[in-house]
């Protein structure tokens, strides 16, 4: 059963801790890191069930109804630039090469979701000074086209699967406007849906067949200069939404659902850092969502 250890929240905070170093078995020493996450929104953390304040161009207040994601590709950056991989911690969110973070807790307005959540990526790299940190949105190819039914954690999921190709969604966040979402018909959605992974796919994983996407999606994210002690990561959902007007939907899925032709995806991807065009970042390792803070 997983277990809950998280406060919630929707500026993704990133801090880093390191414990007391223990023997390697390939020689020289291993230090335990944590990374932890923490989402907010207008400077404040999101919680199910609370307002999330004014969000988008249209300026609506809004709730939060789900916030999920996987991360890949984990390491801590010298000096020198180089990369040291953090062995990720085989438990109830991470095997040894993704990890889920879940900040809804099934409460208030998150609905579909599950009680524990989880913040924090946790493993080992060998001891030695480290500048900065890296990870990537996303679940490794040879992983994603896969049953939900089928794969252990975190890859069990069904909230997080999507039906295309038996792909995973890499991130899922969604909020409820104040009023909800009017659609091209002049009905109403009462939420706004962000999710991200990869499109363009052909092949059928059921029958054997080798997926591959046209667009990847997968998003890299790395902070060259990074104070694992005194600083965090931060994505603010202001920032996610601040070019959109999260109480209409010009057509499509509602919100982005990394549609390369829904007309609400250009300003998400925007944001995100990723061209919505060829599924690759615009620069790489940047995104606009994730900047360095000072941790509280």
């Amino acid at each position: 059963m997983r277990v809950s250890h998280l406060t919630a929240a929707v500026v993704l905070t990133a801090g880093l801790s390191a414990c007391v170093s223990t023997p390697s078995p390939h020689g020289g020493d291993l230090q335990t890191v944590a990374i932890t996450f923490e989402v907010v929104a207008n400077g404040q953390a999101a919680r199910c069930g609370t307002s999330l304040g004014a969000l988008g161009s249209d300026a609506k207040r809004a709730t939060l109804r789900d916030a999920r994601f996987y991360v890949q590709d984990v390491a801590l950056v010298g000096p020198d630039g180089k990369r040291t991989p953090i062995a990720l911690t085989s438990n109830d969110w991470q095997n040894e090469q993704v990890a889920l973070l879940d900040f809804e807790d099934a409460t208030g307005t998150c609905v579909g979701g599950t009680s524990a959540t989880n913040a924090v990526v946790t493993g080992t790299v060998p001891a030695g000074r480290y500048t900065g940190l890296a990870f990537t949105v996303g679940v490794p190819r040879t992983l994603n086209h896969t049953s939900t039914e089928l794969e252990g954690a975190p890859l069990d999921i069904a909230a997080m699967g999507w039906s295309w190709q038996a792909g995973r969604k890499f991130a899922k966040i969604e909020i409820d406007p104040e009023g909800g979402v009017t659609k091209p018909d002049g009905s109403r959605s009462a939420s706004w849906y962000v999710h991200l992974g990869s499109t363009g796919c052909t092949g059928n994983p059921v029958t054997g067949q080798t997926v591959s996407c046209l667009r990847s999606n997968r998003l890299p994210v790395v902070m060259e200069r990074f104070d694992l002690n005194a600083q965090r990561v931060e994505l603010d959902l202001t920032s996610l939404f601040q070019a959109t007007r999260v109480s209409e939907d010009r057509g499509g899925a509602v919100g982005c659902m990394s549609g390369p032709t829904d007309p609400e995806c250009g300003a998400i991807f925007q944001r995100l850092g990723l061209s919505l065009e060829s599924g690759e970042p615009d620069v790489p390792g940047h995104s606009p969502l994730f900047t360095v803070g000072t941790k509280p």
